[in-house]
């Protein structure tokens, strides 16, 4: 079982960063796929960002790329994403997860193991 706890969120204004982490407790995740997703009211979860195992490969929402980067550090069993040129859209919860299985890096069906999420607010 695997534990994950994001950390980061907070109030910004536009054109701001902020710079989210998840933390993984239980179990390594050095082995796993890590992936960030985020909700606004009244919206369905999306997919914002994942990164392989050794974060190798990365894979990014168009609505994110070229402005939010994910790395992991699996030495400290931690998972970051970078938010840059933050926008109002951005606003959300955020939350991490694994990746178990499937094809799809963008479908939240295939991740599990969800955080409580970090409150991300982008004022205009």
């Amino acid at each position: 079982q695997v534990q994950l706890v994001e950390s980061g969120g907070g109030l910004v204004q536009a054109g701001g960063s902020l710079r989210l982490s998840c933390v993984a407790s239980g179990r390594p995740i050095s082995t796993y796929a890590m992936g960030w997703f985020r909700q606004a009211p009244g919206k369905e979860r999306e997919f914002v960002a994942a990164t392989t195992w050794s974060g190798g490969t990365t894979y990014y929402a168009d609505s994110v790329k070229g402005r939010f980067t994910i790395s992991r550090d699996n030495t400290k069993n931690t998972v970051y994403l970078q938010m840059n040129s933050l926008k109002p859209e951005d606003t959300a919860a955020y939350y991490c997860a694994v990746k178990i299985g499937g094809s799809n890096w963008y479908s939240d069906s295939n991740y599990d193991y969800w955080g409580q999420g970090t409150q991300v607010t982008v004022s205009s």
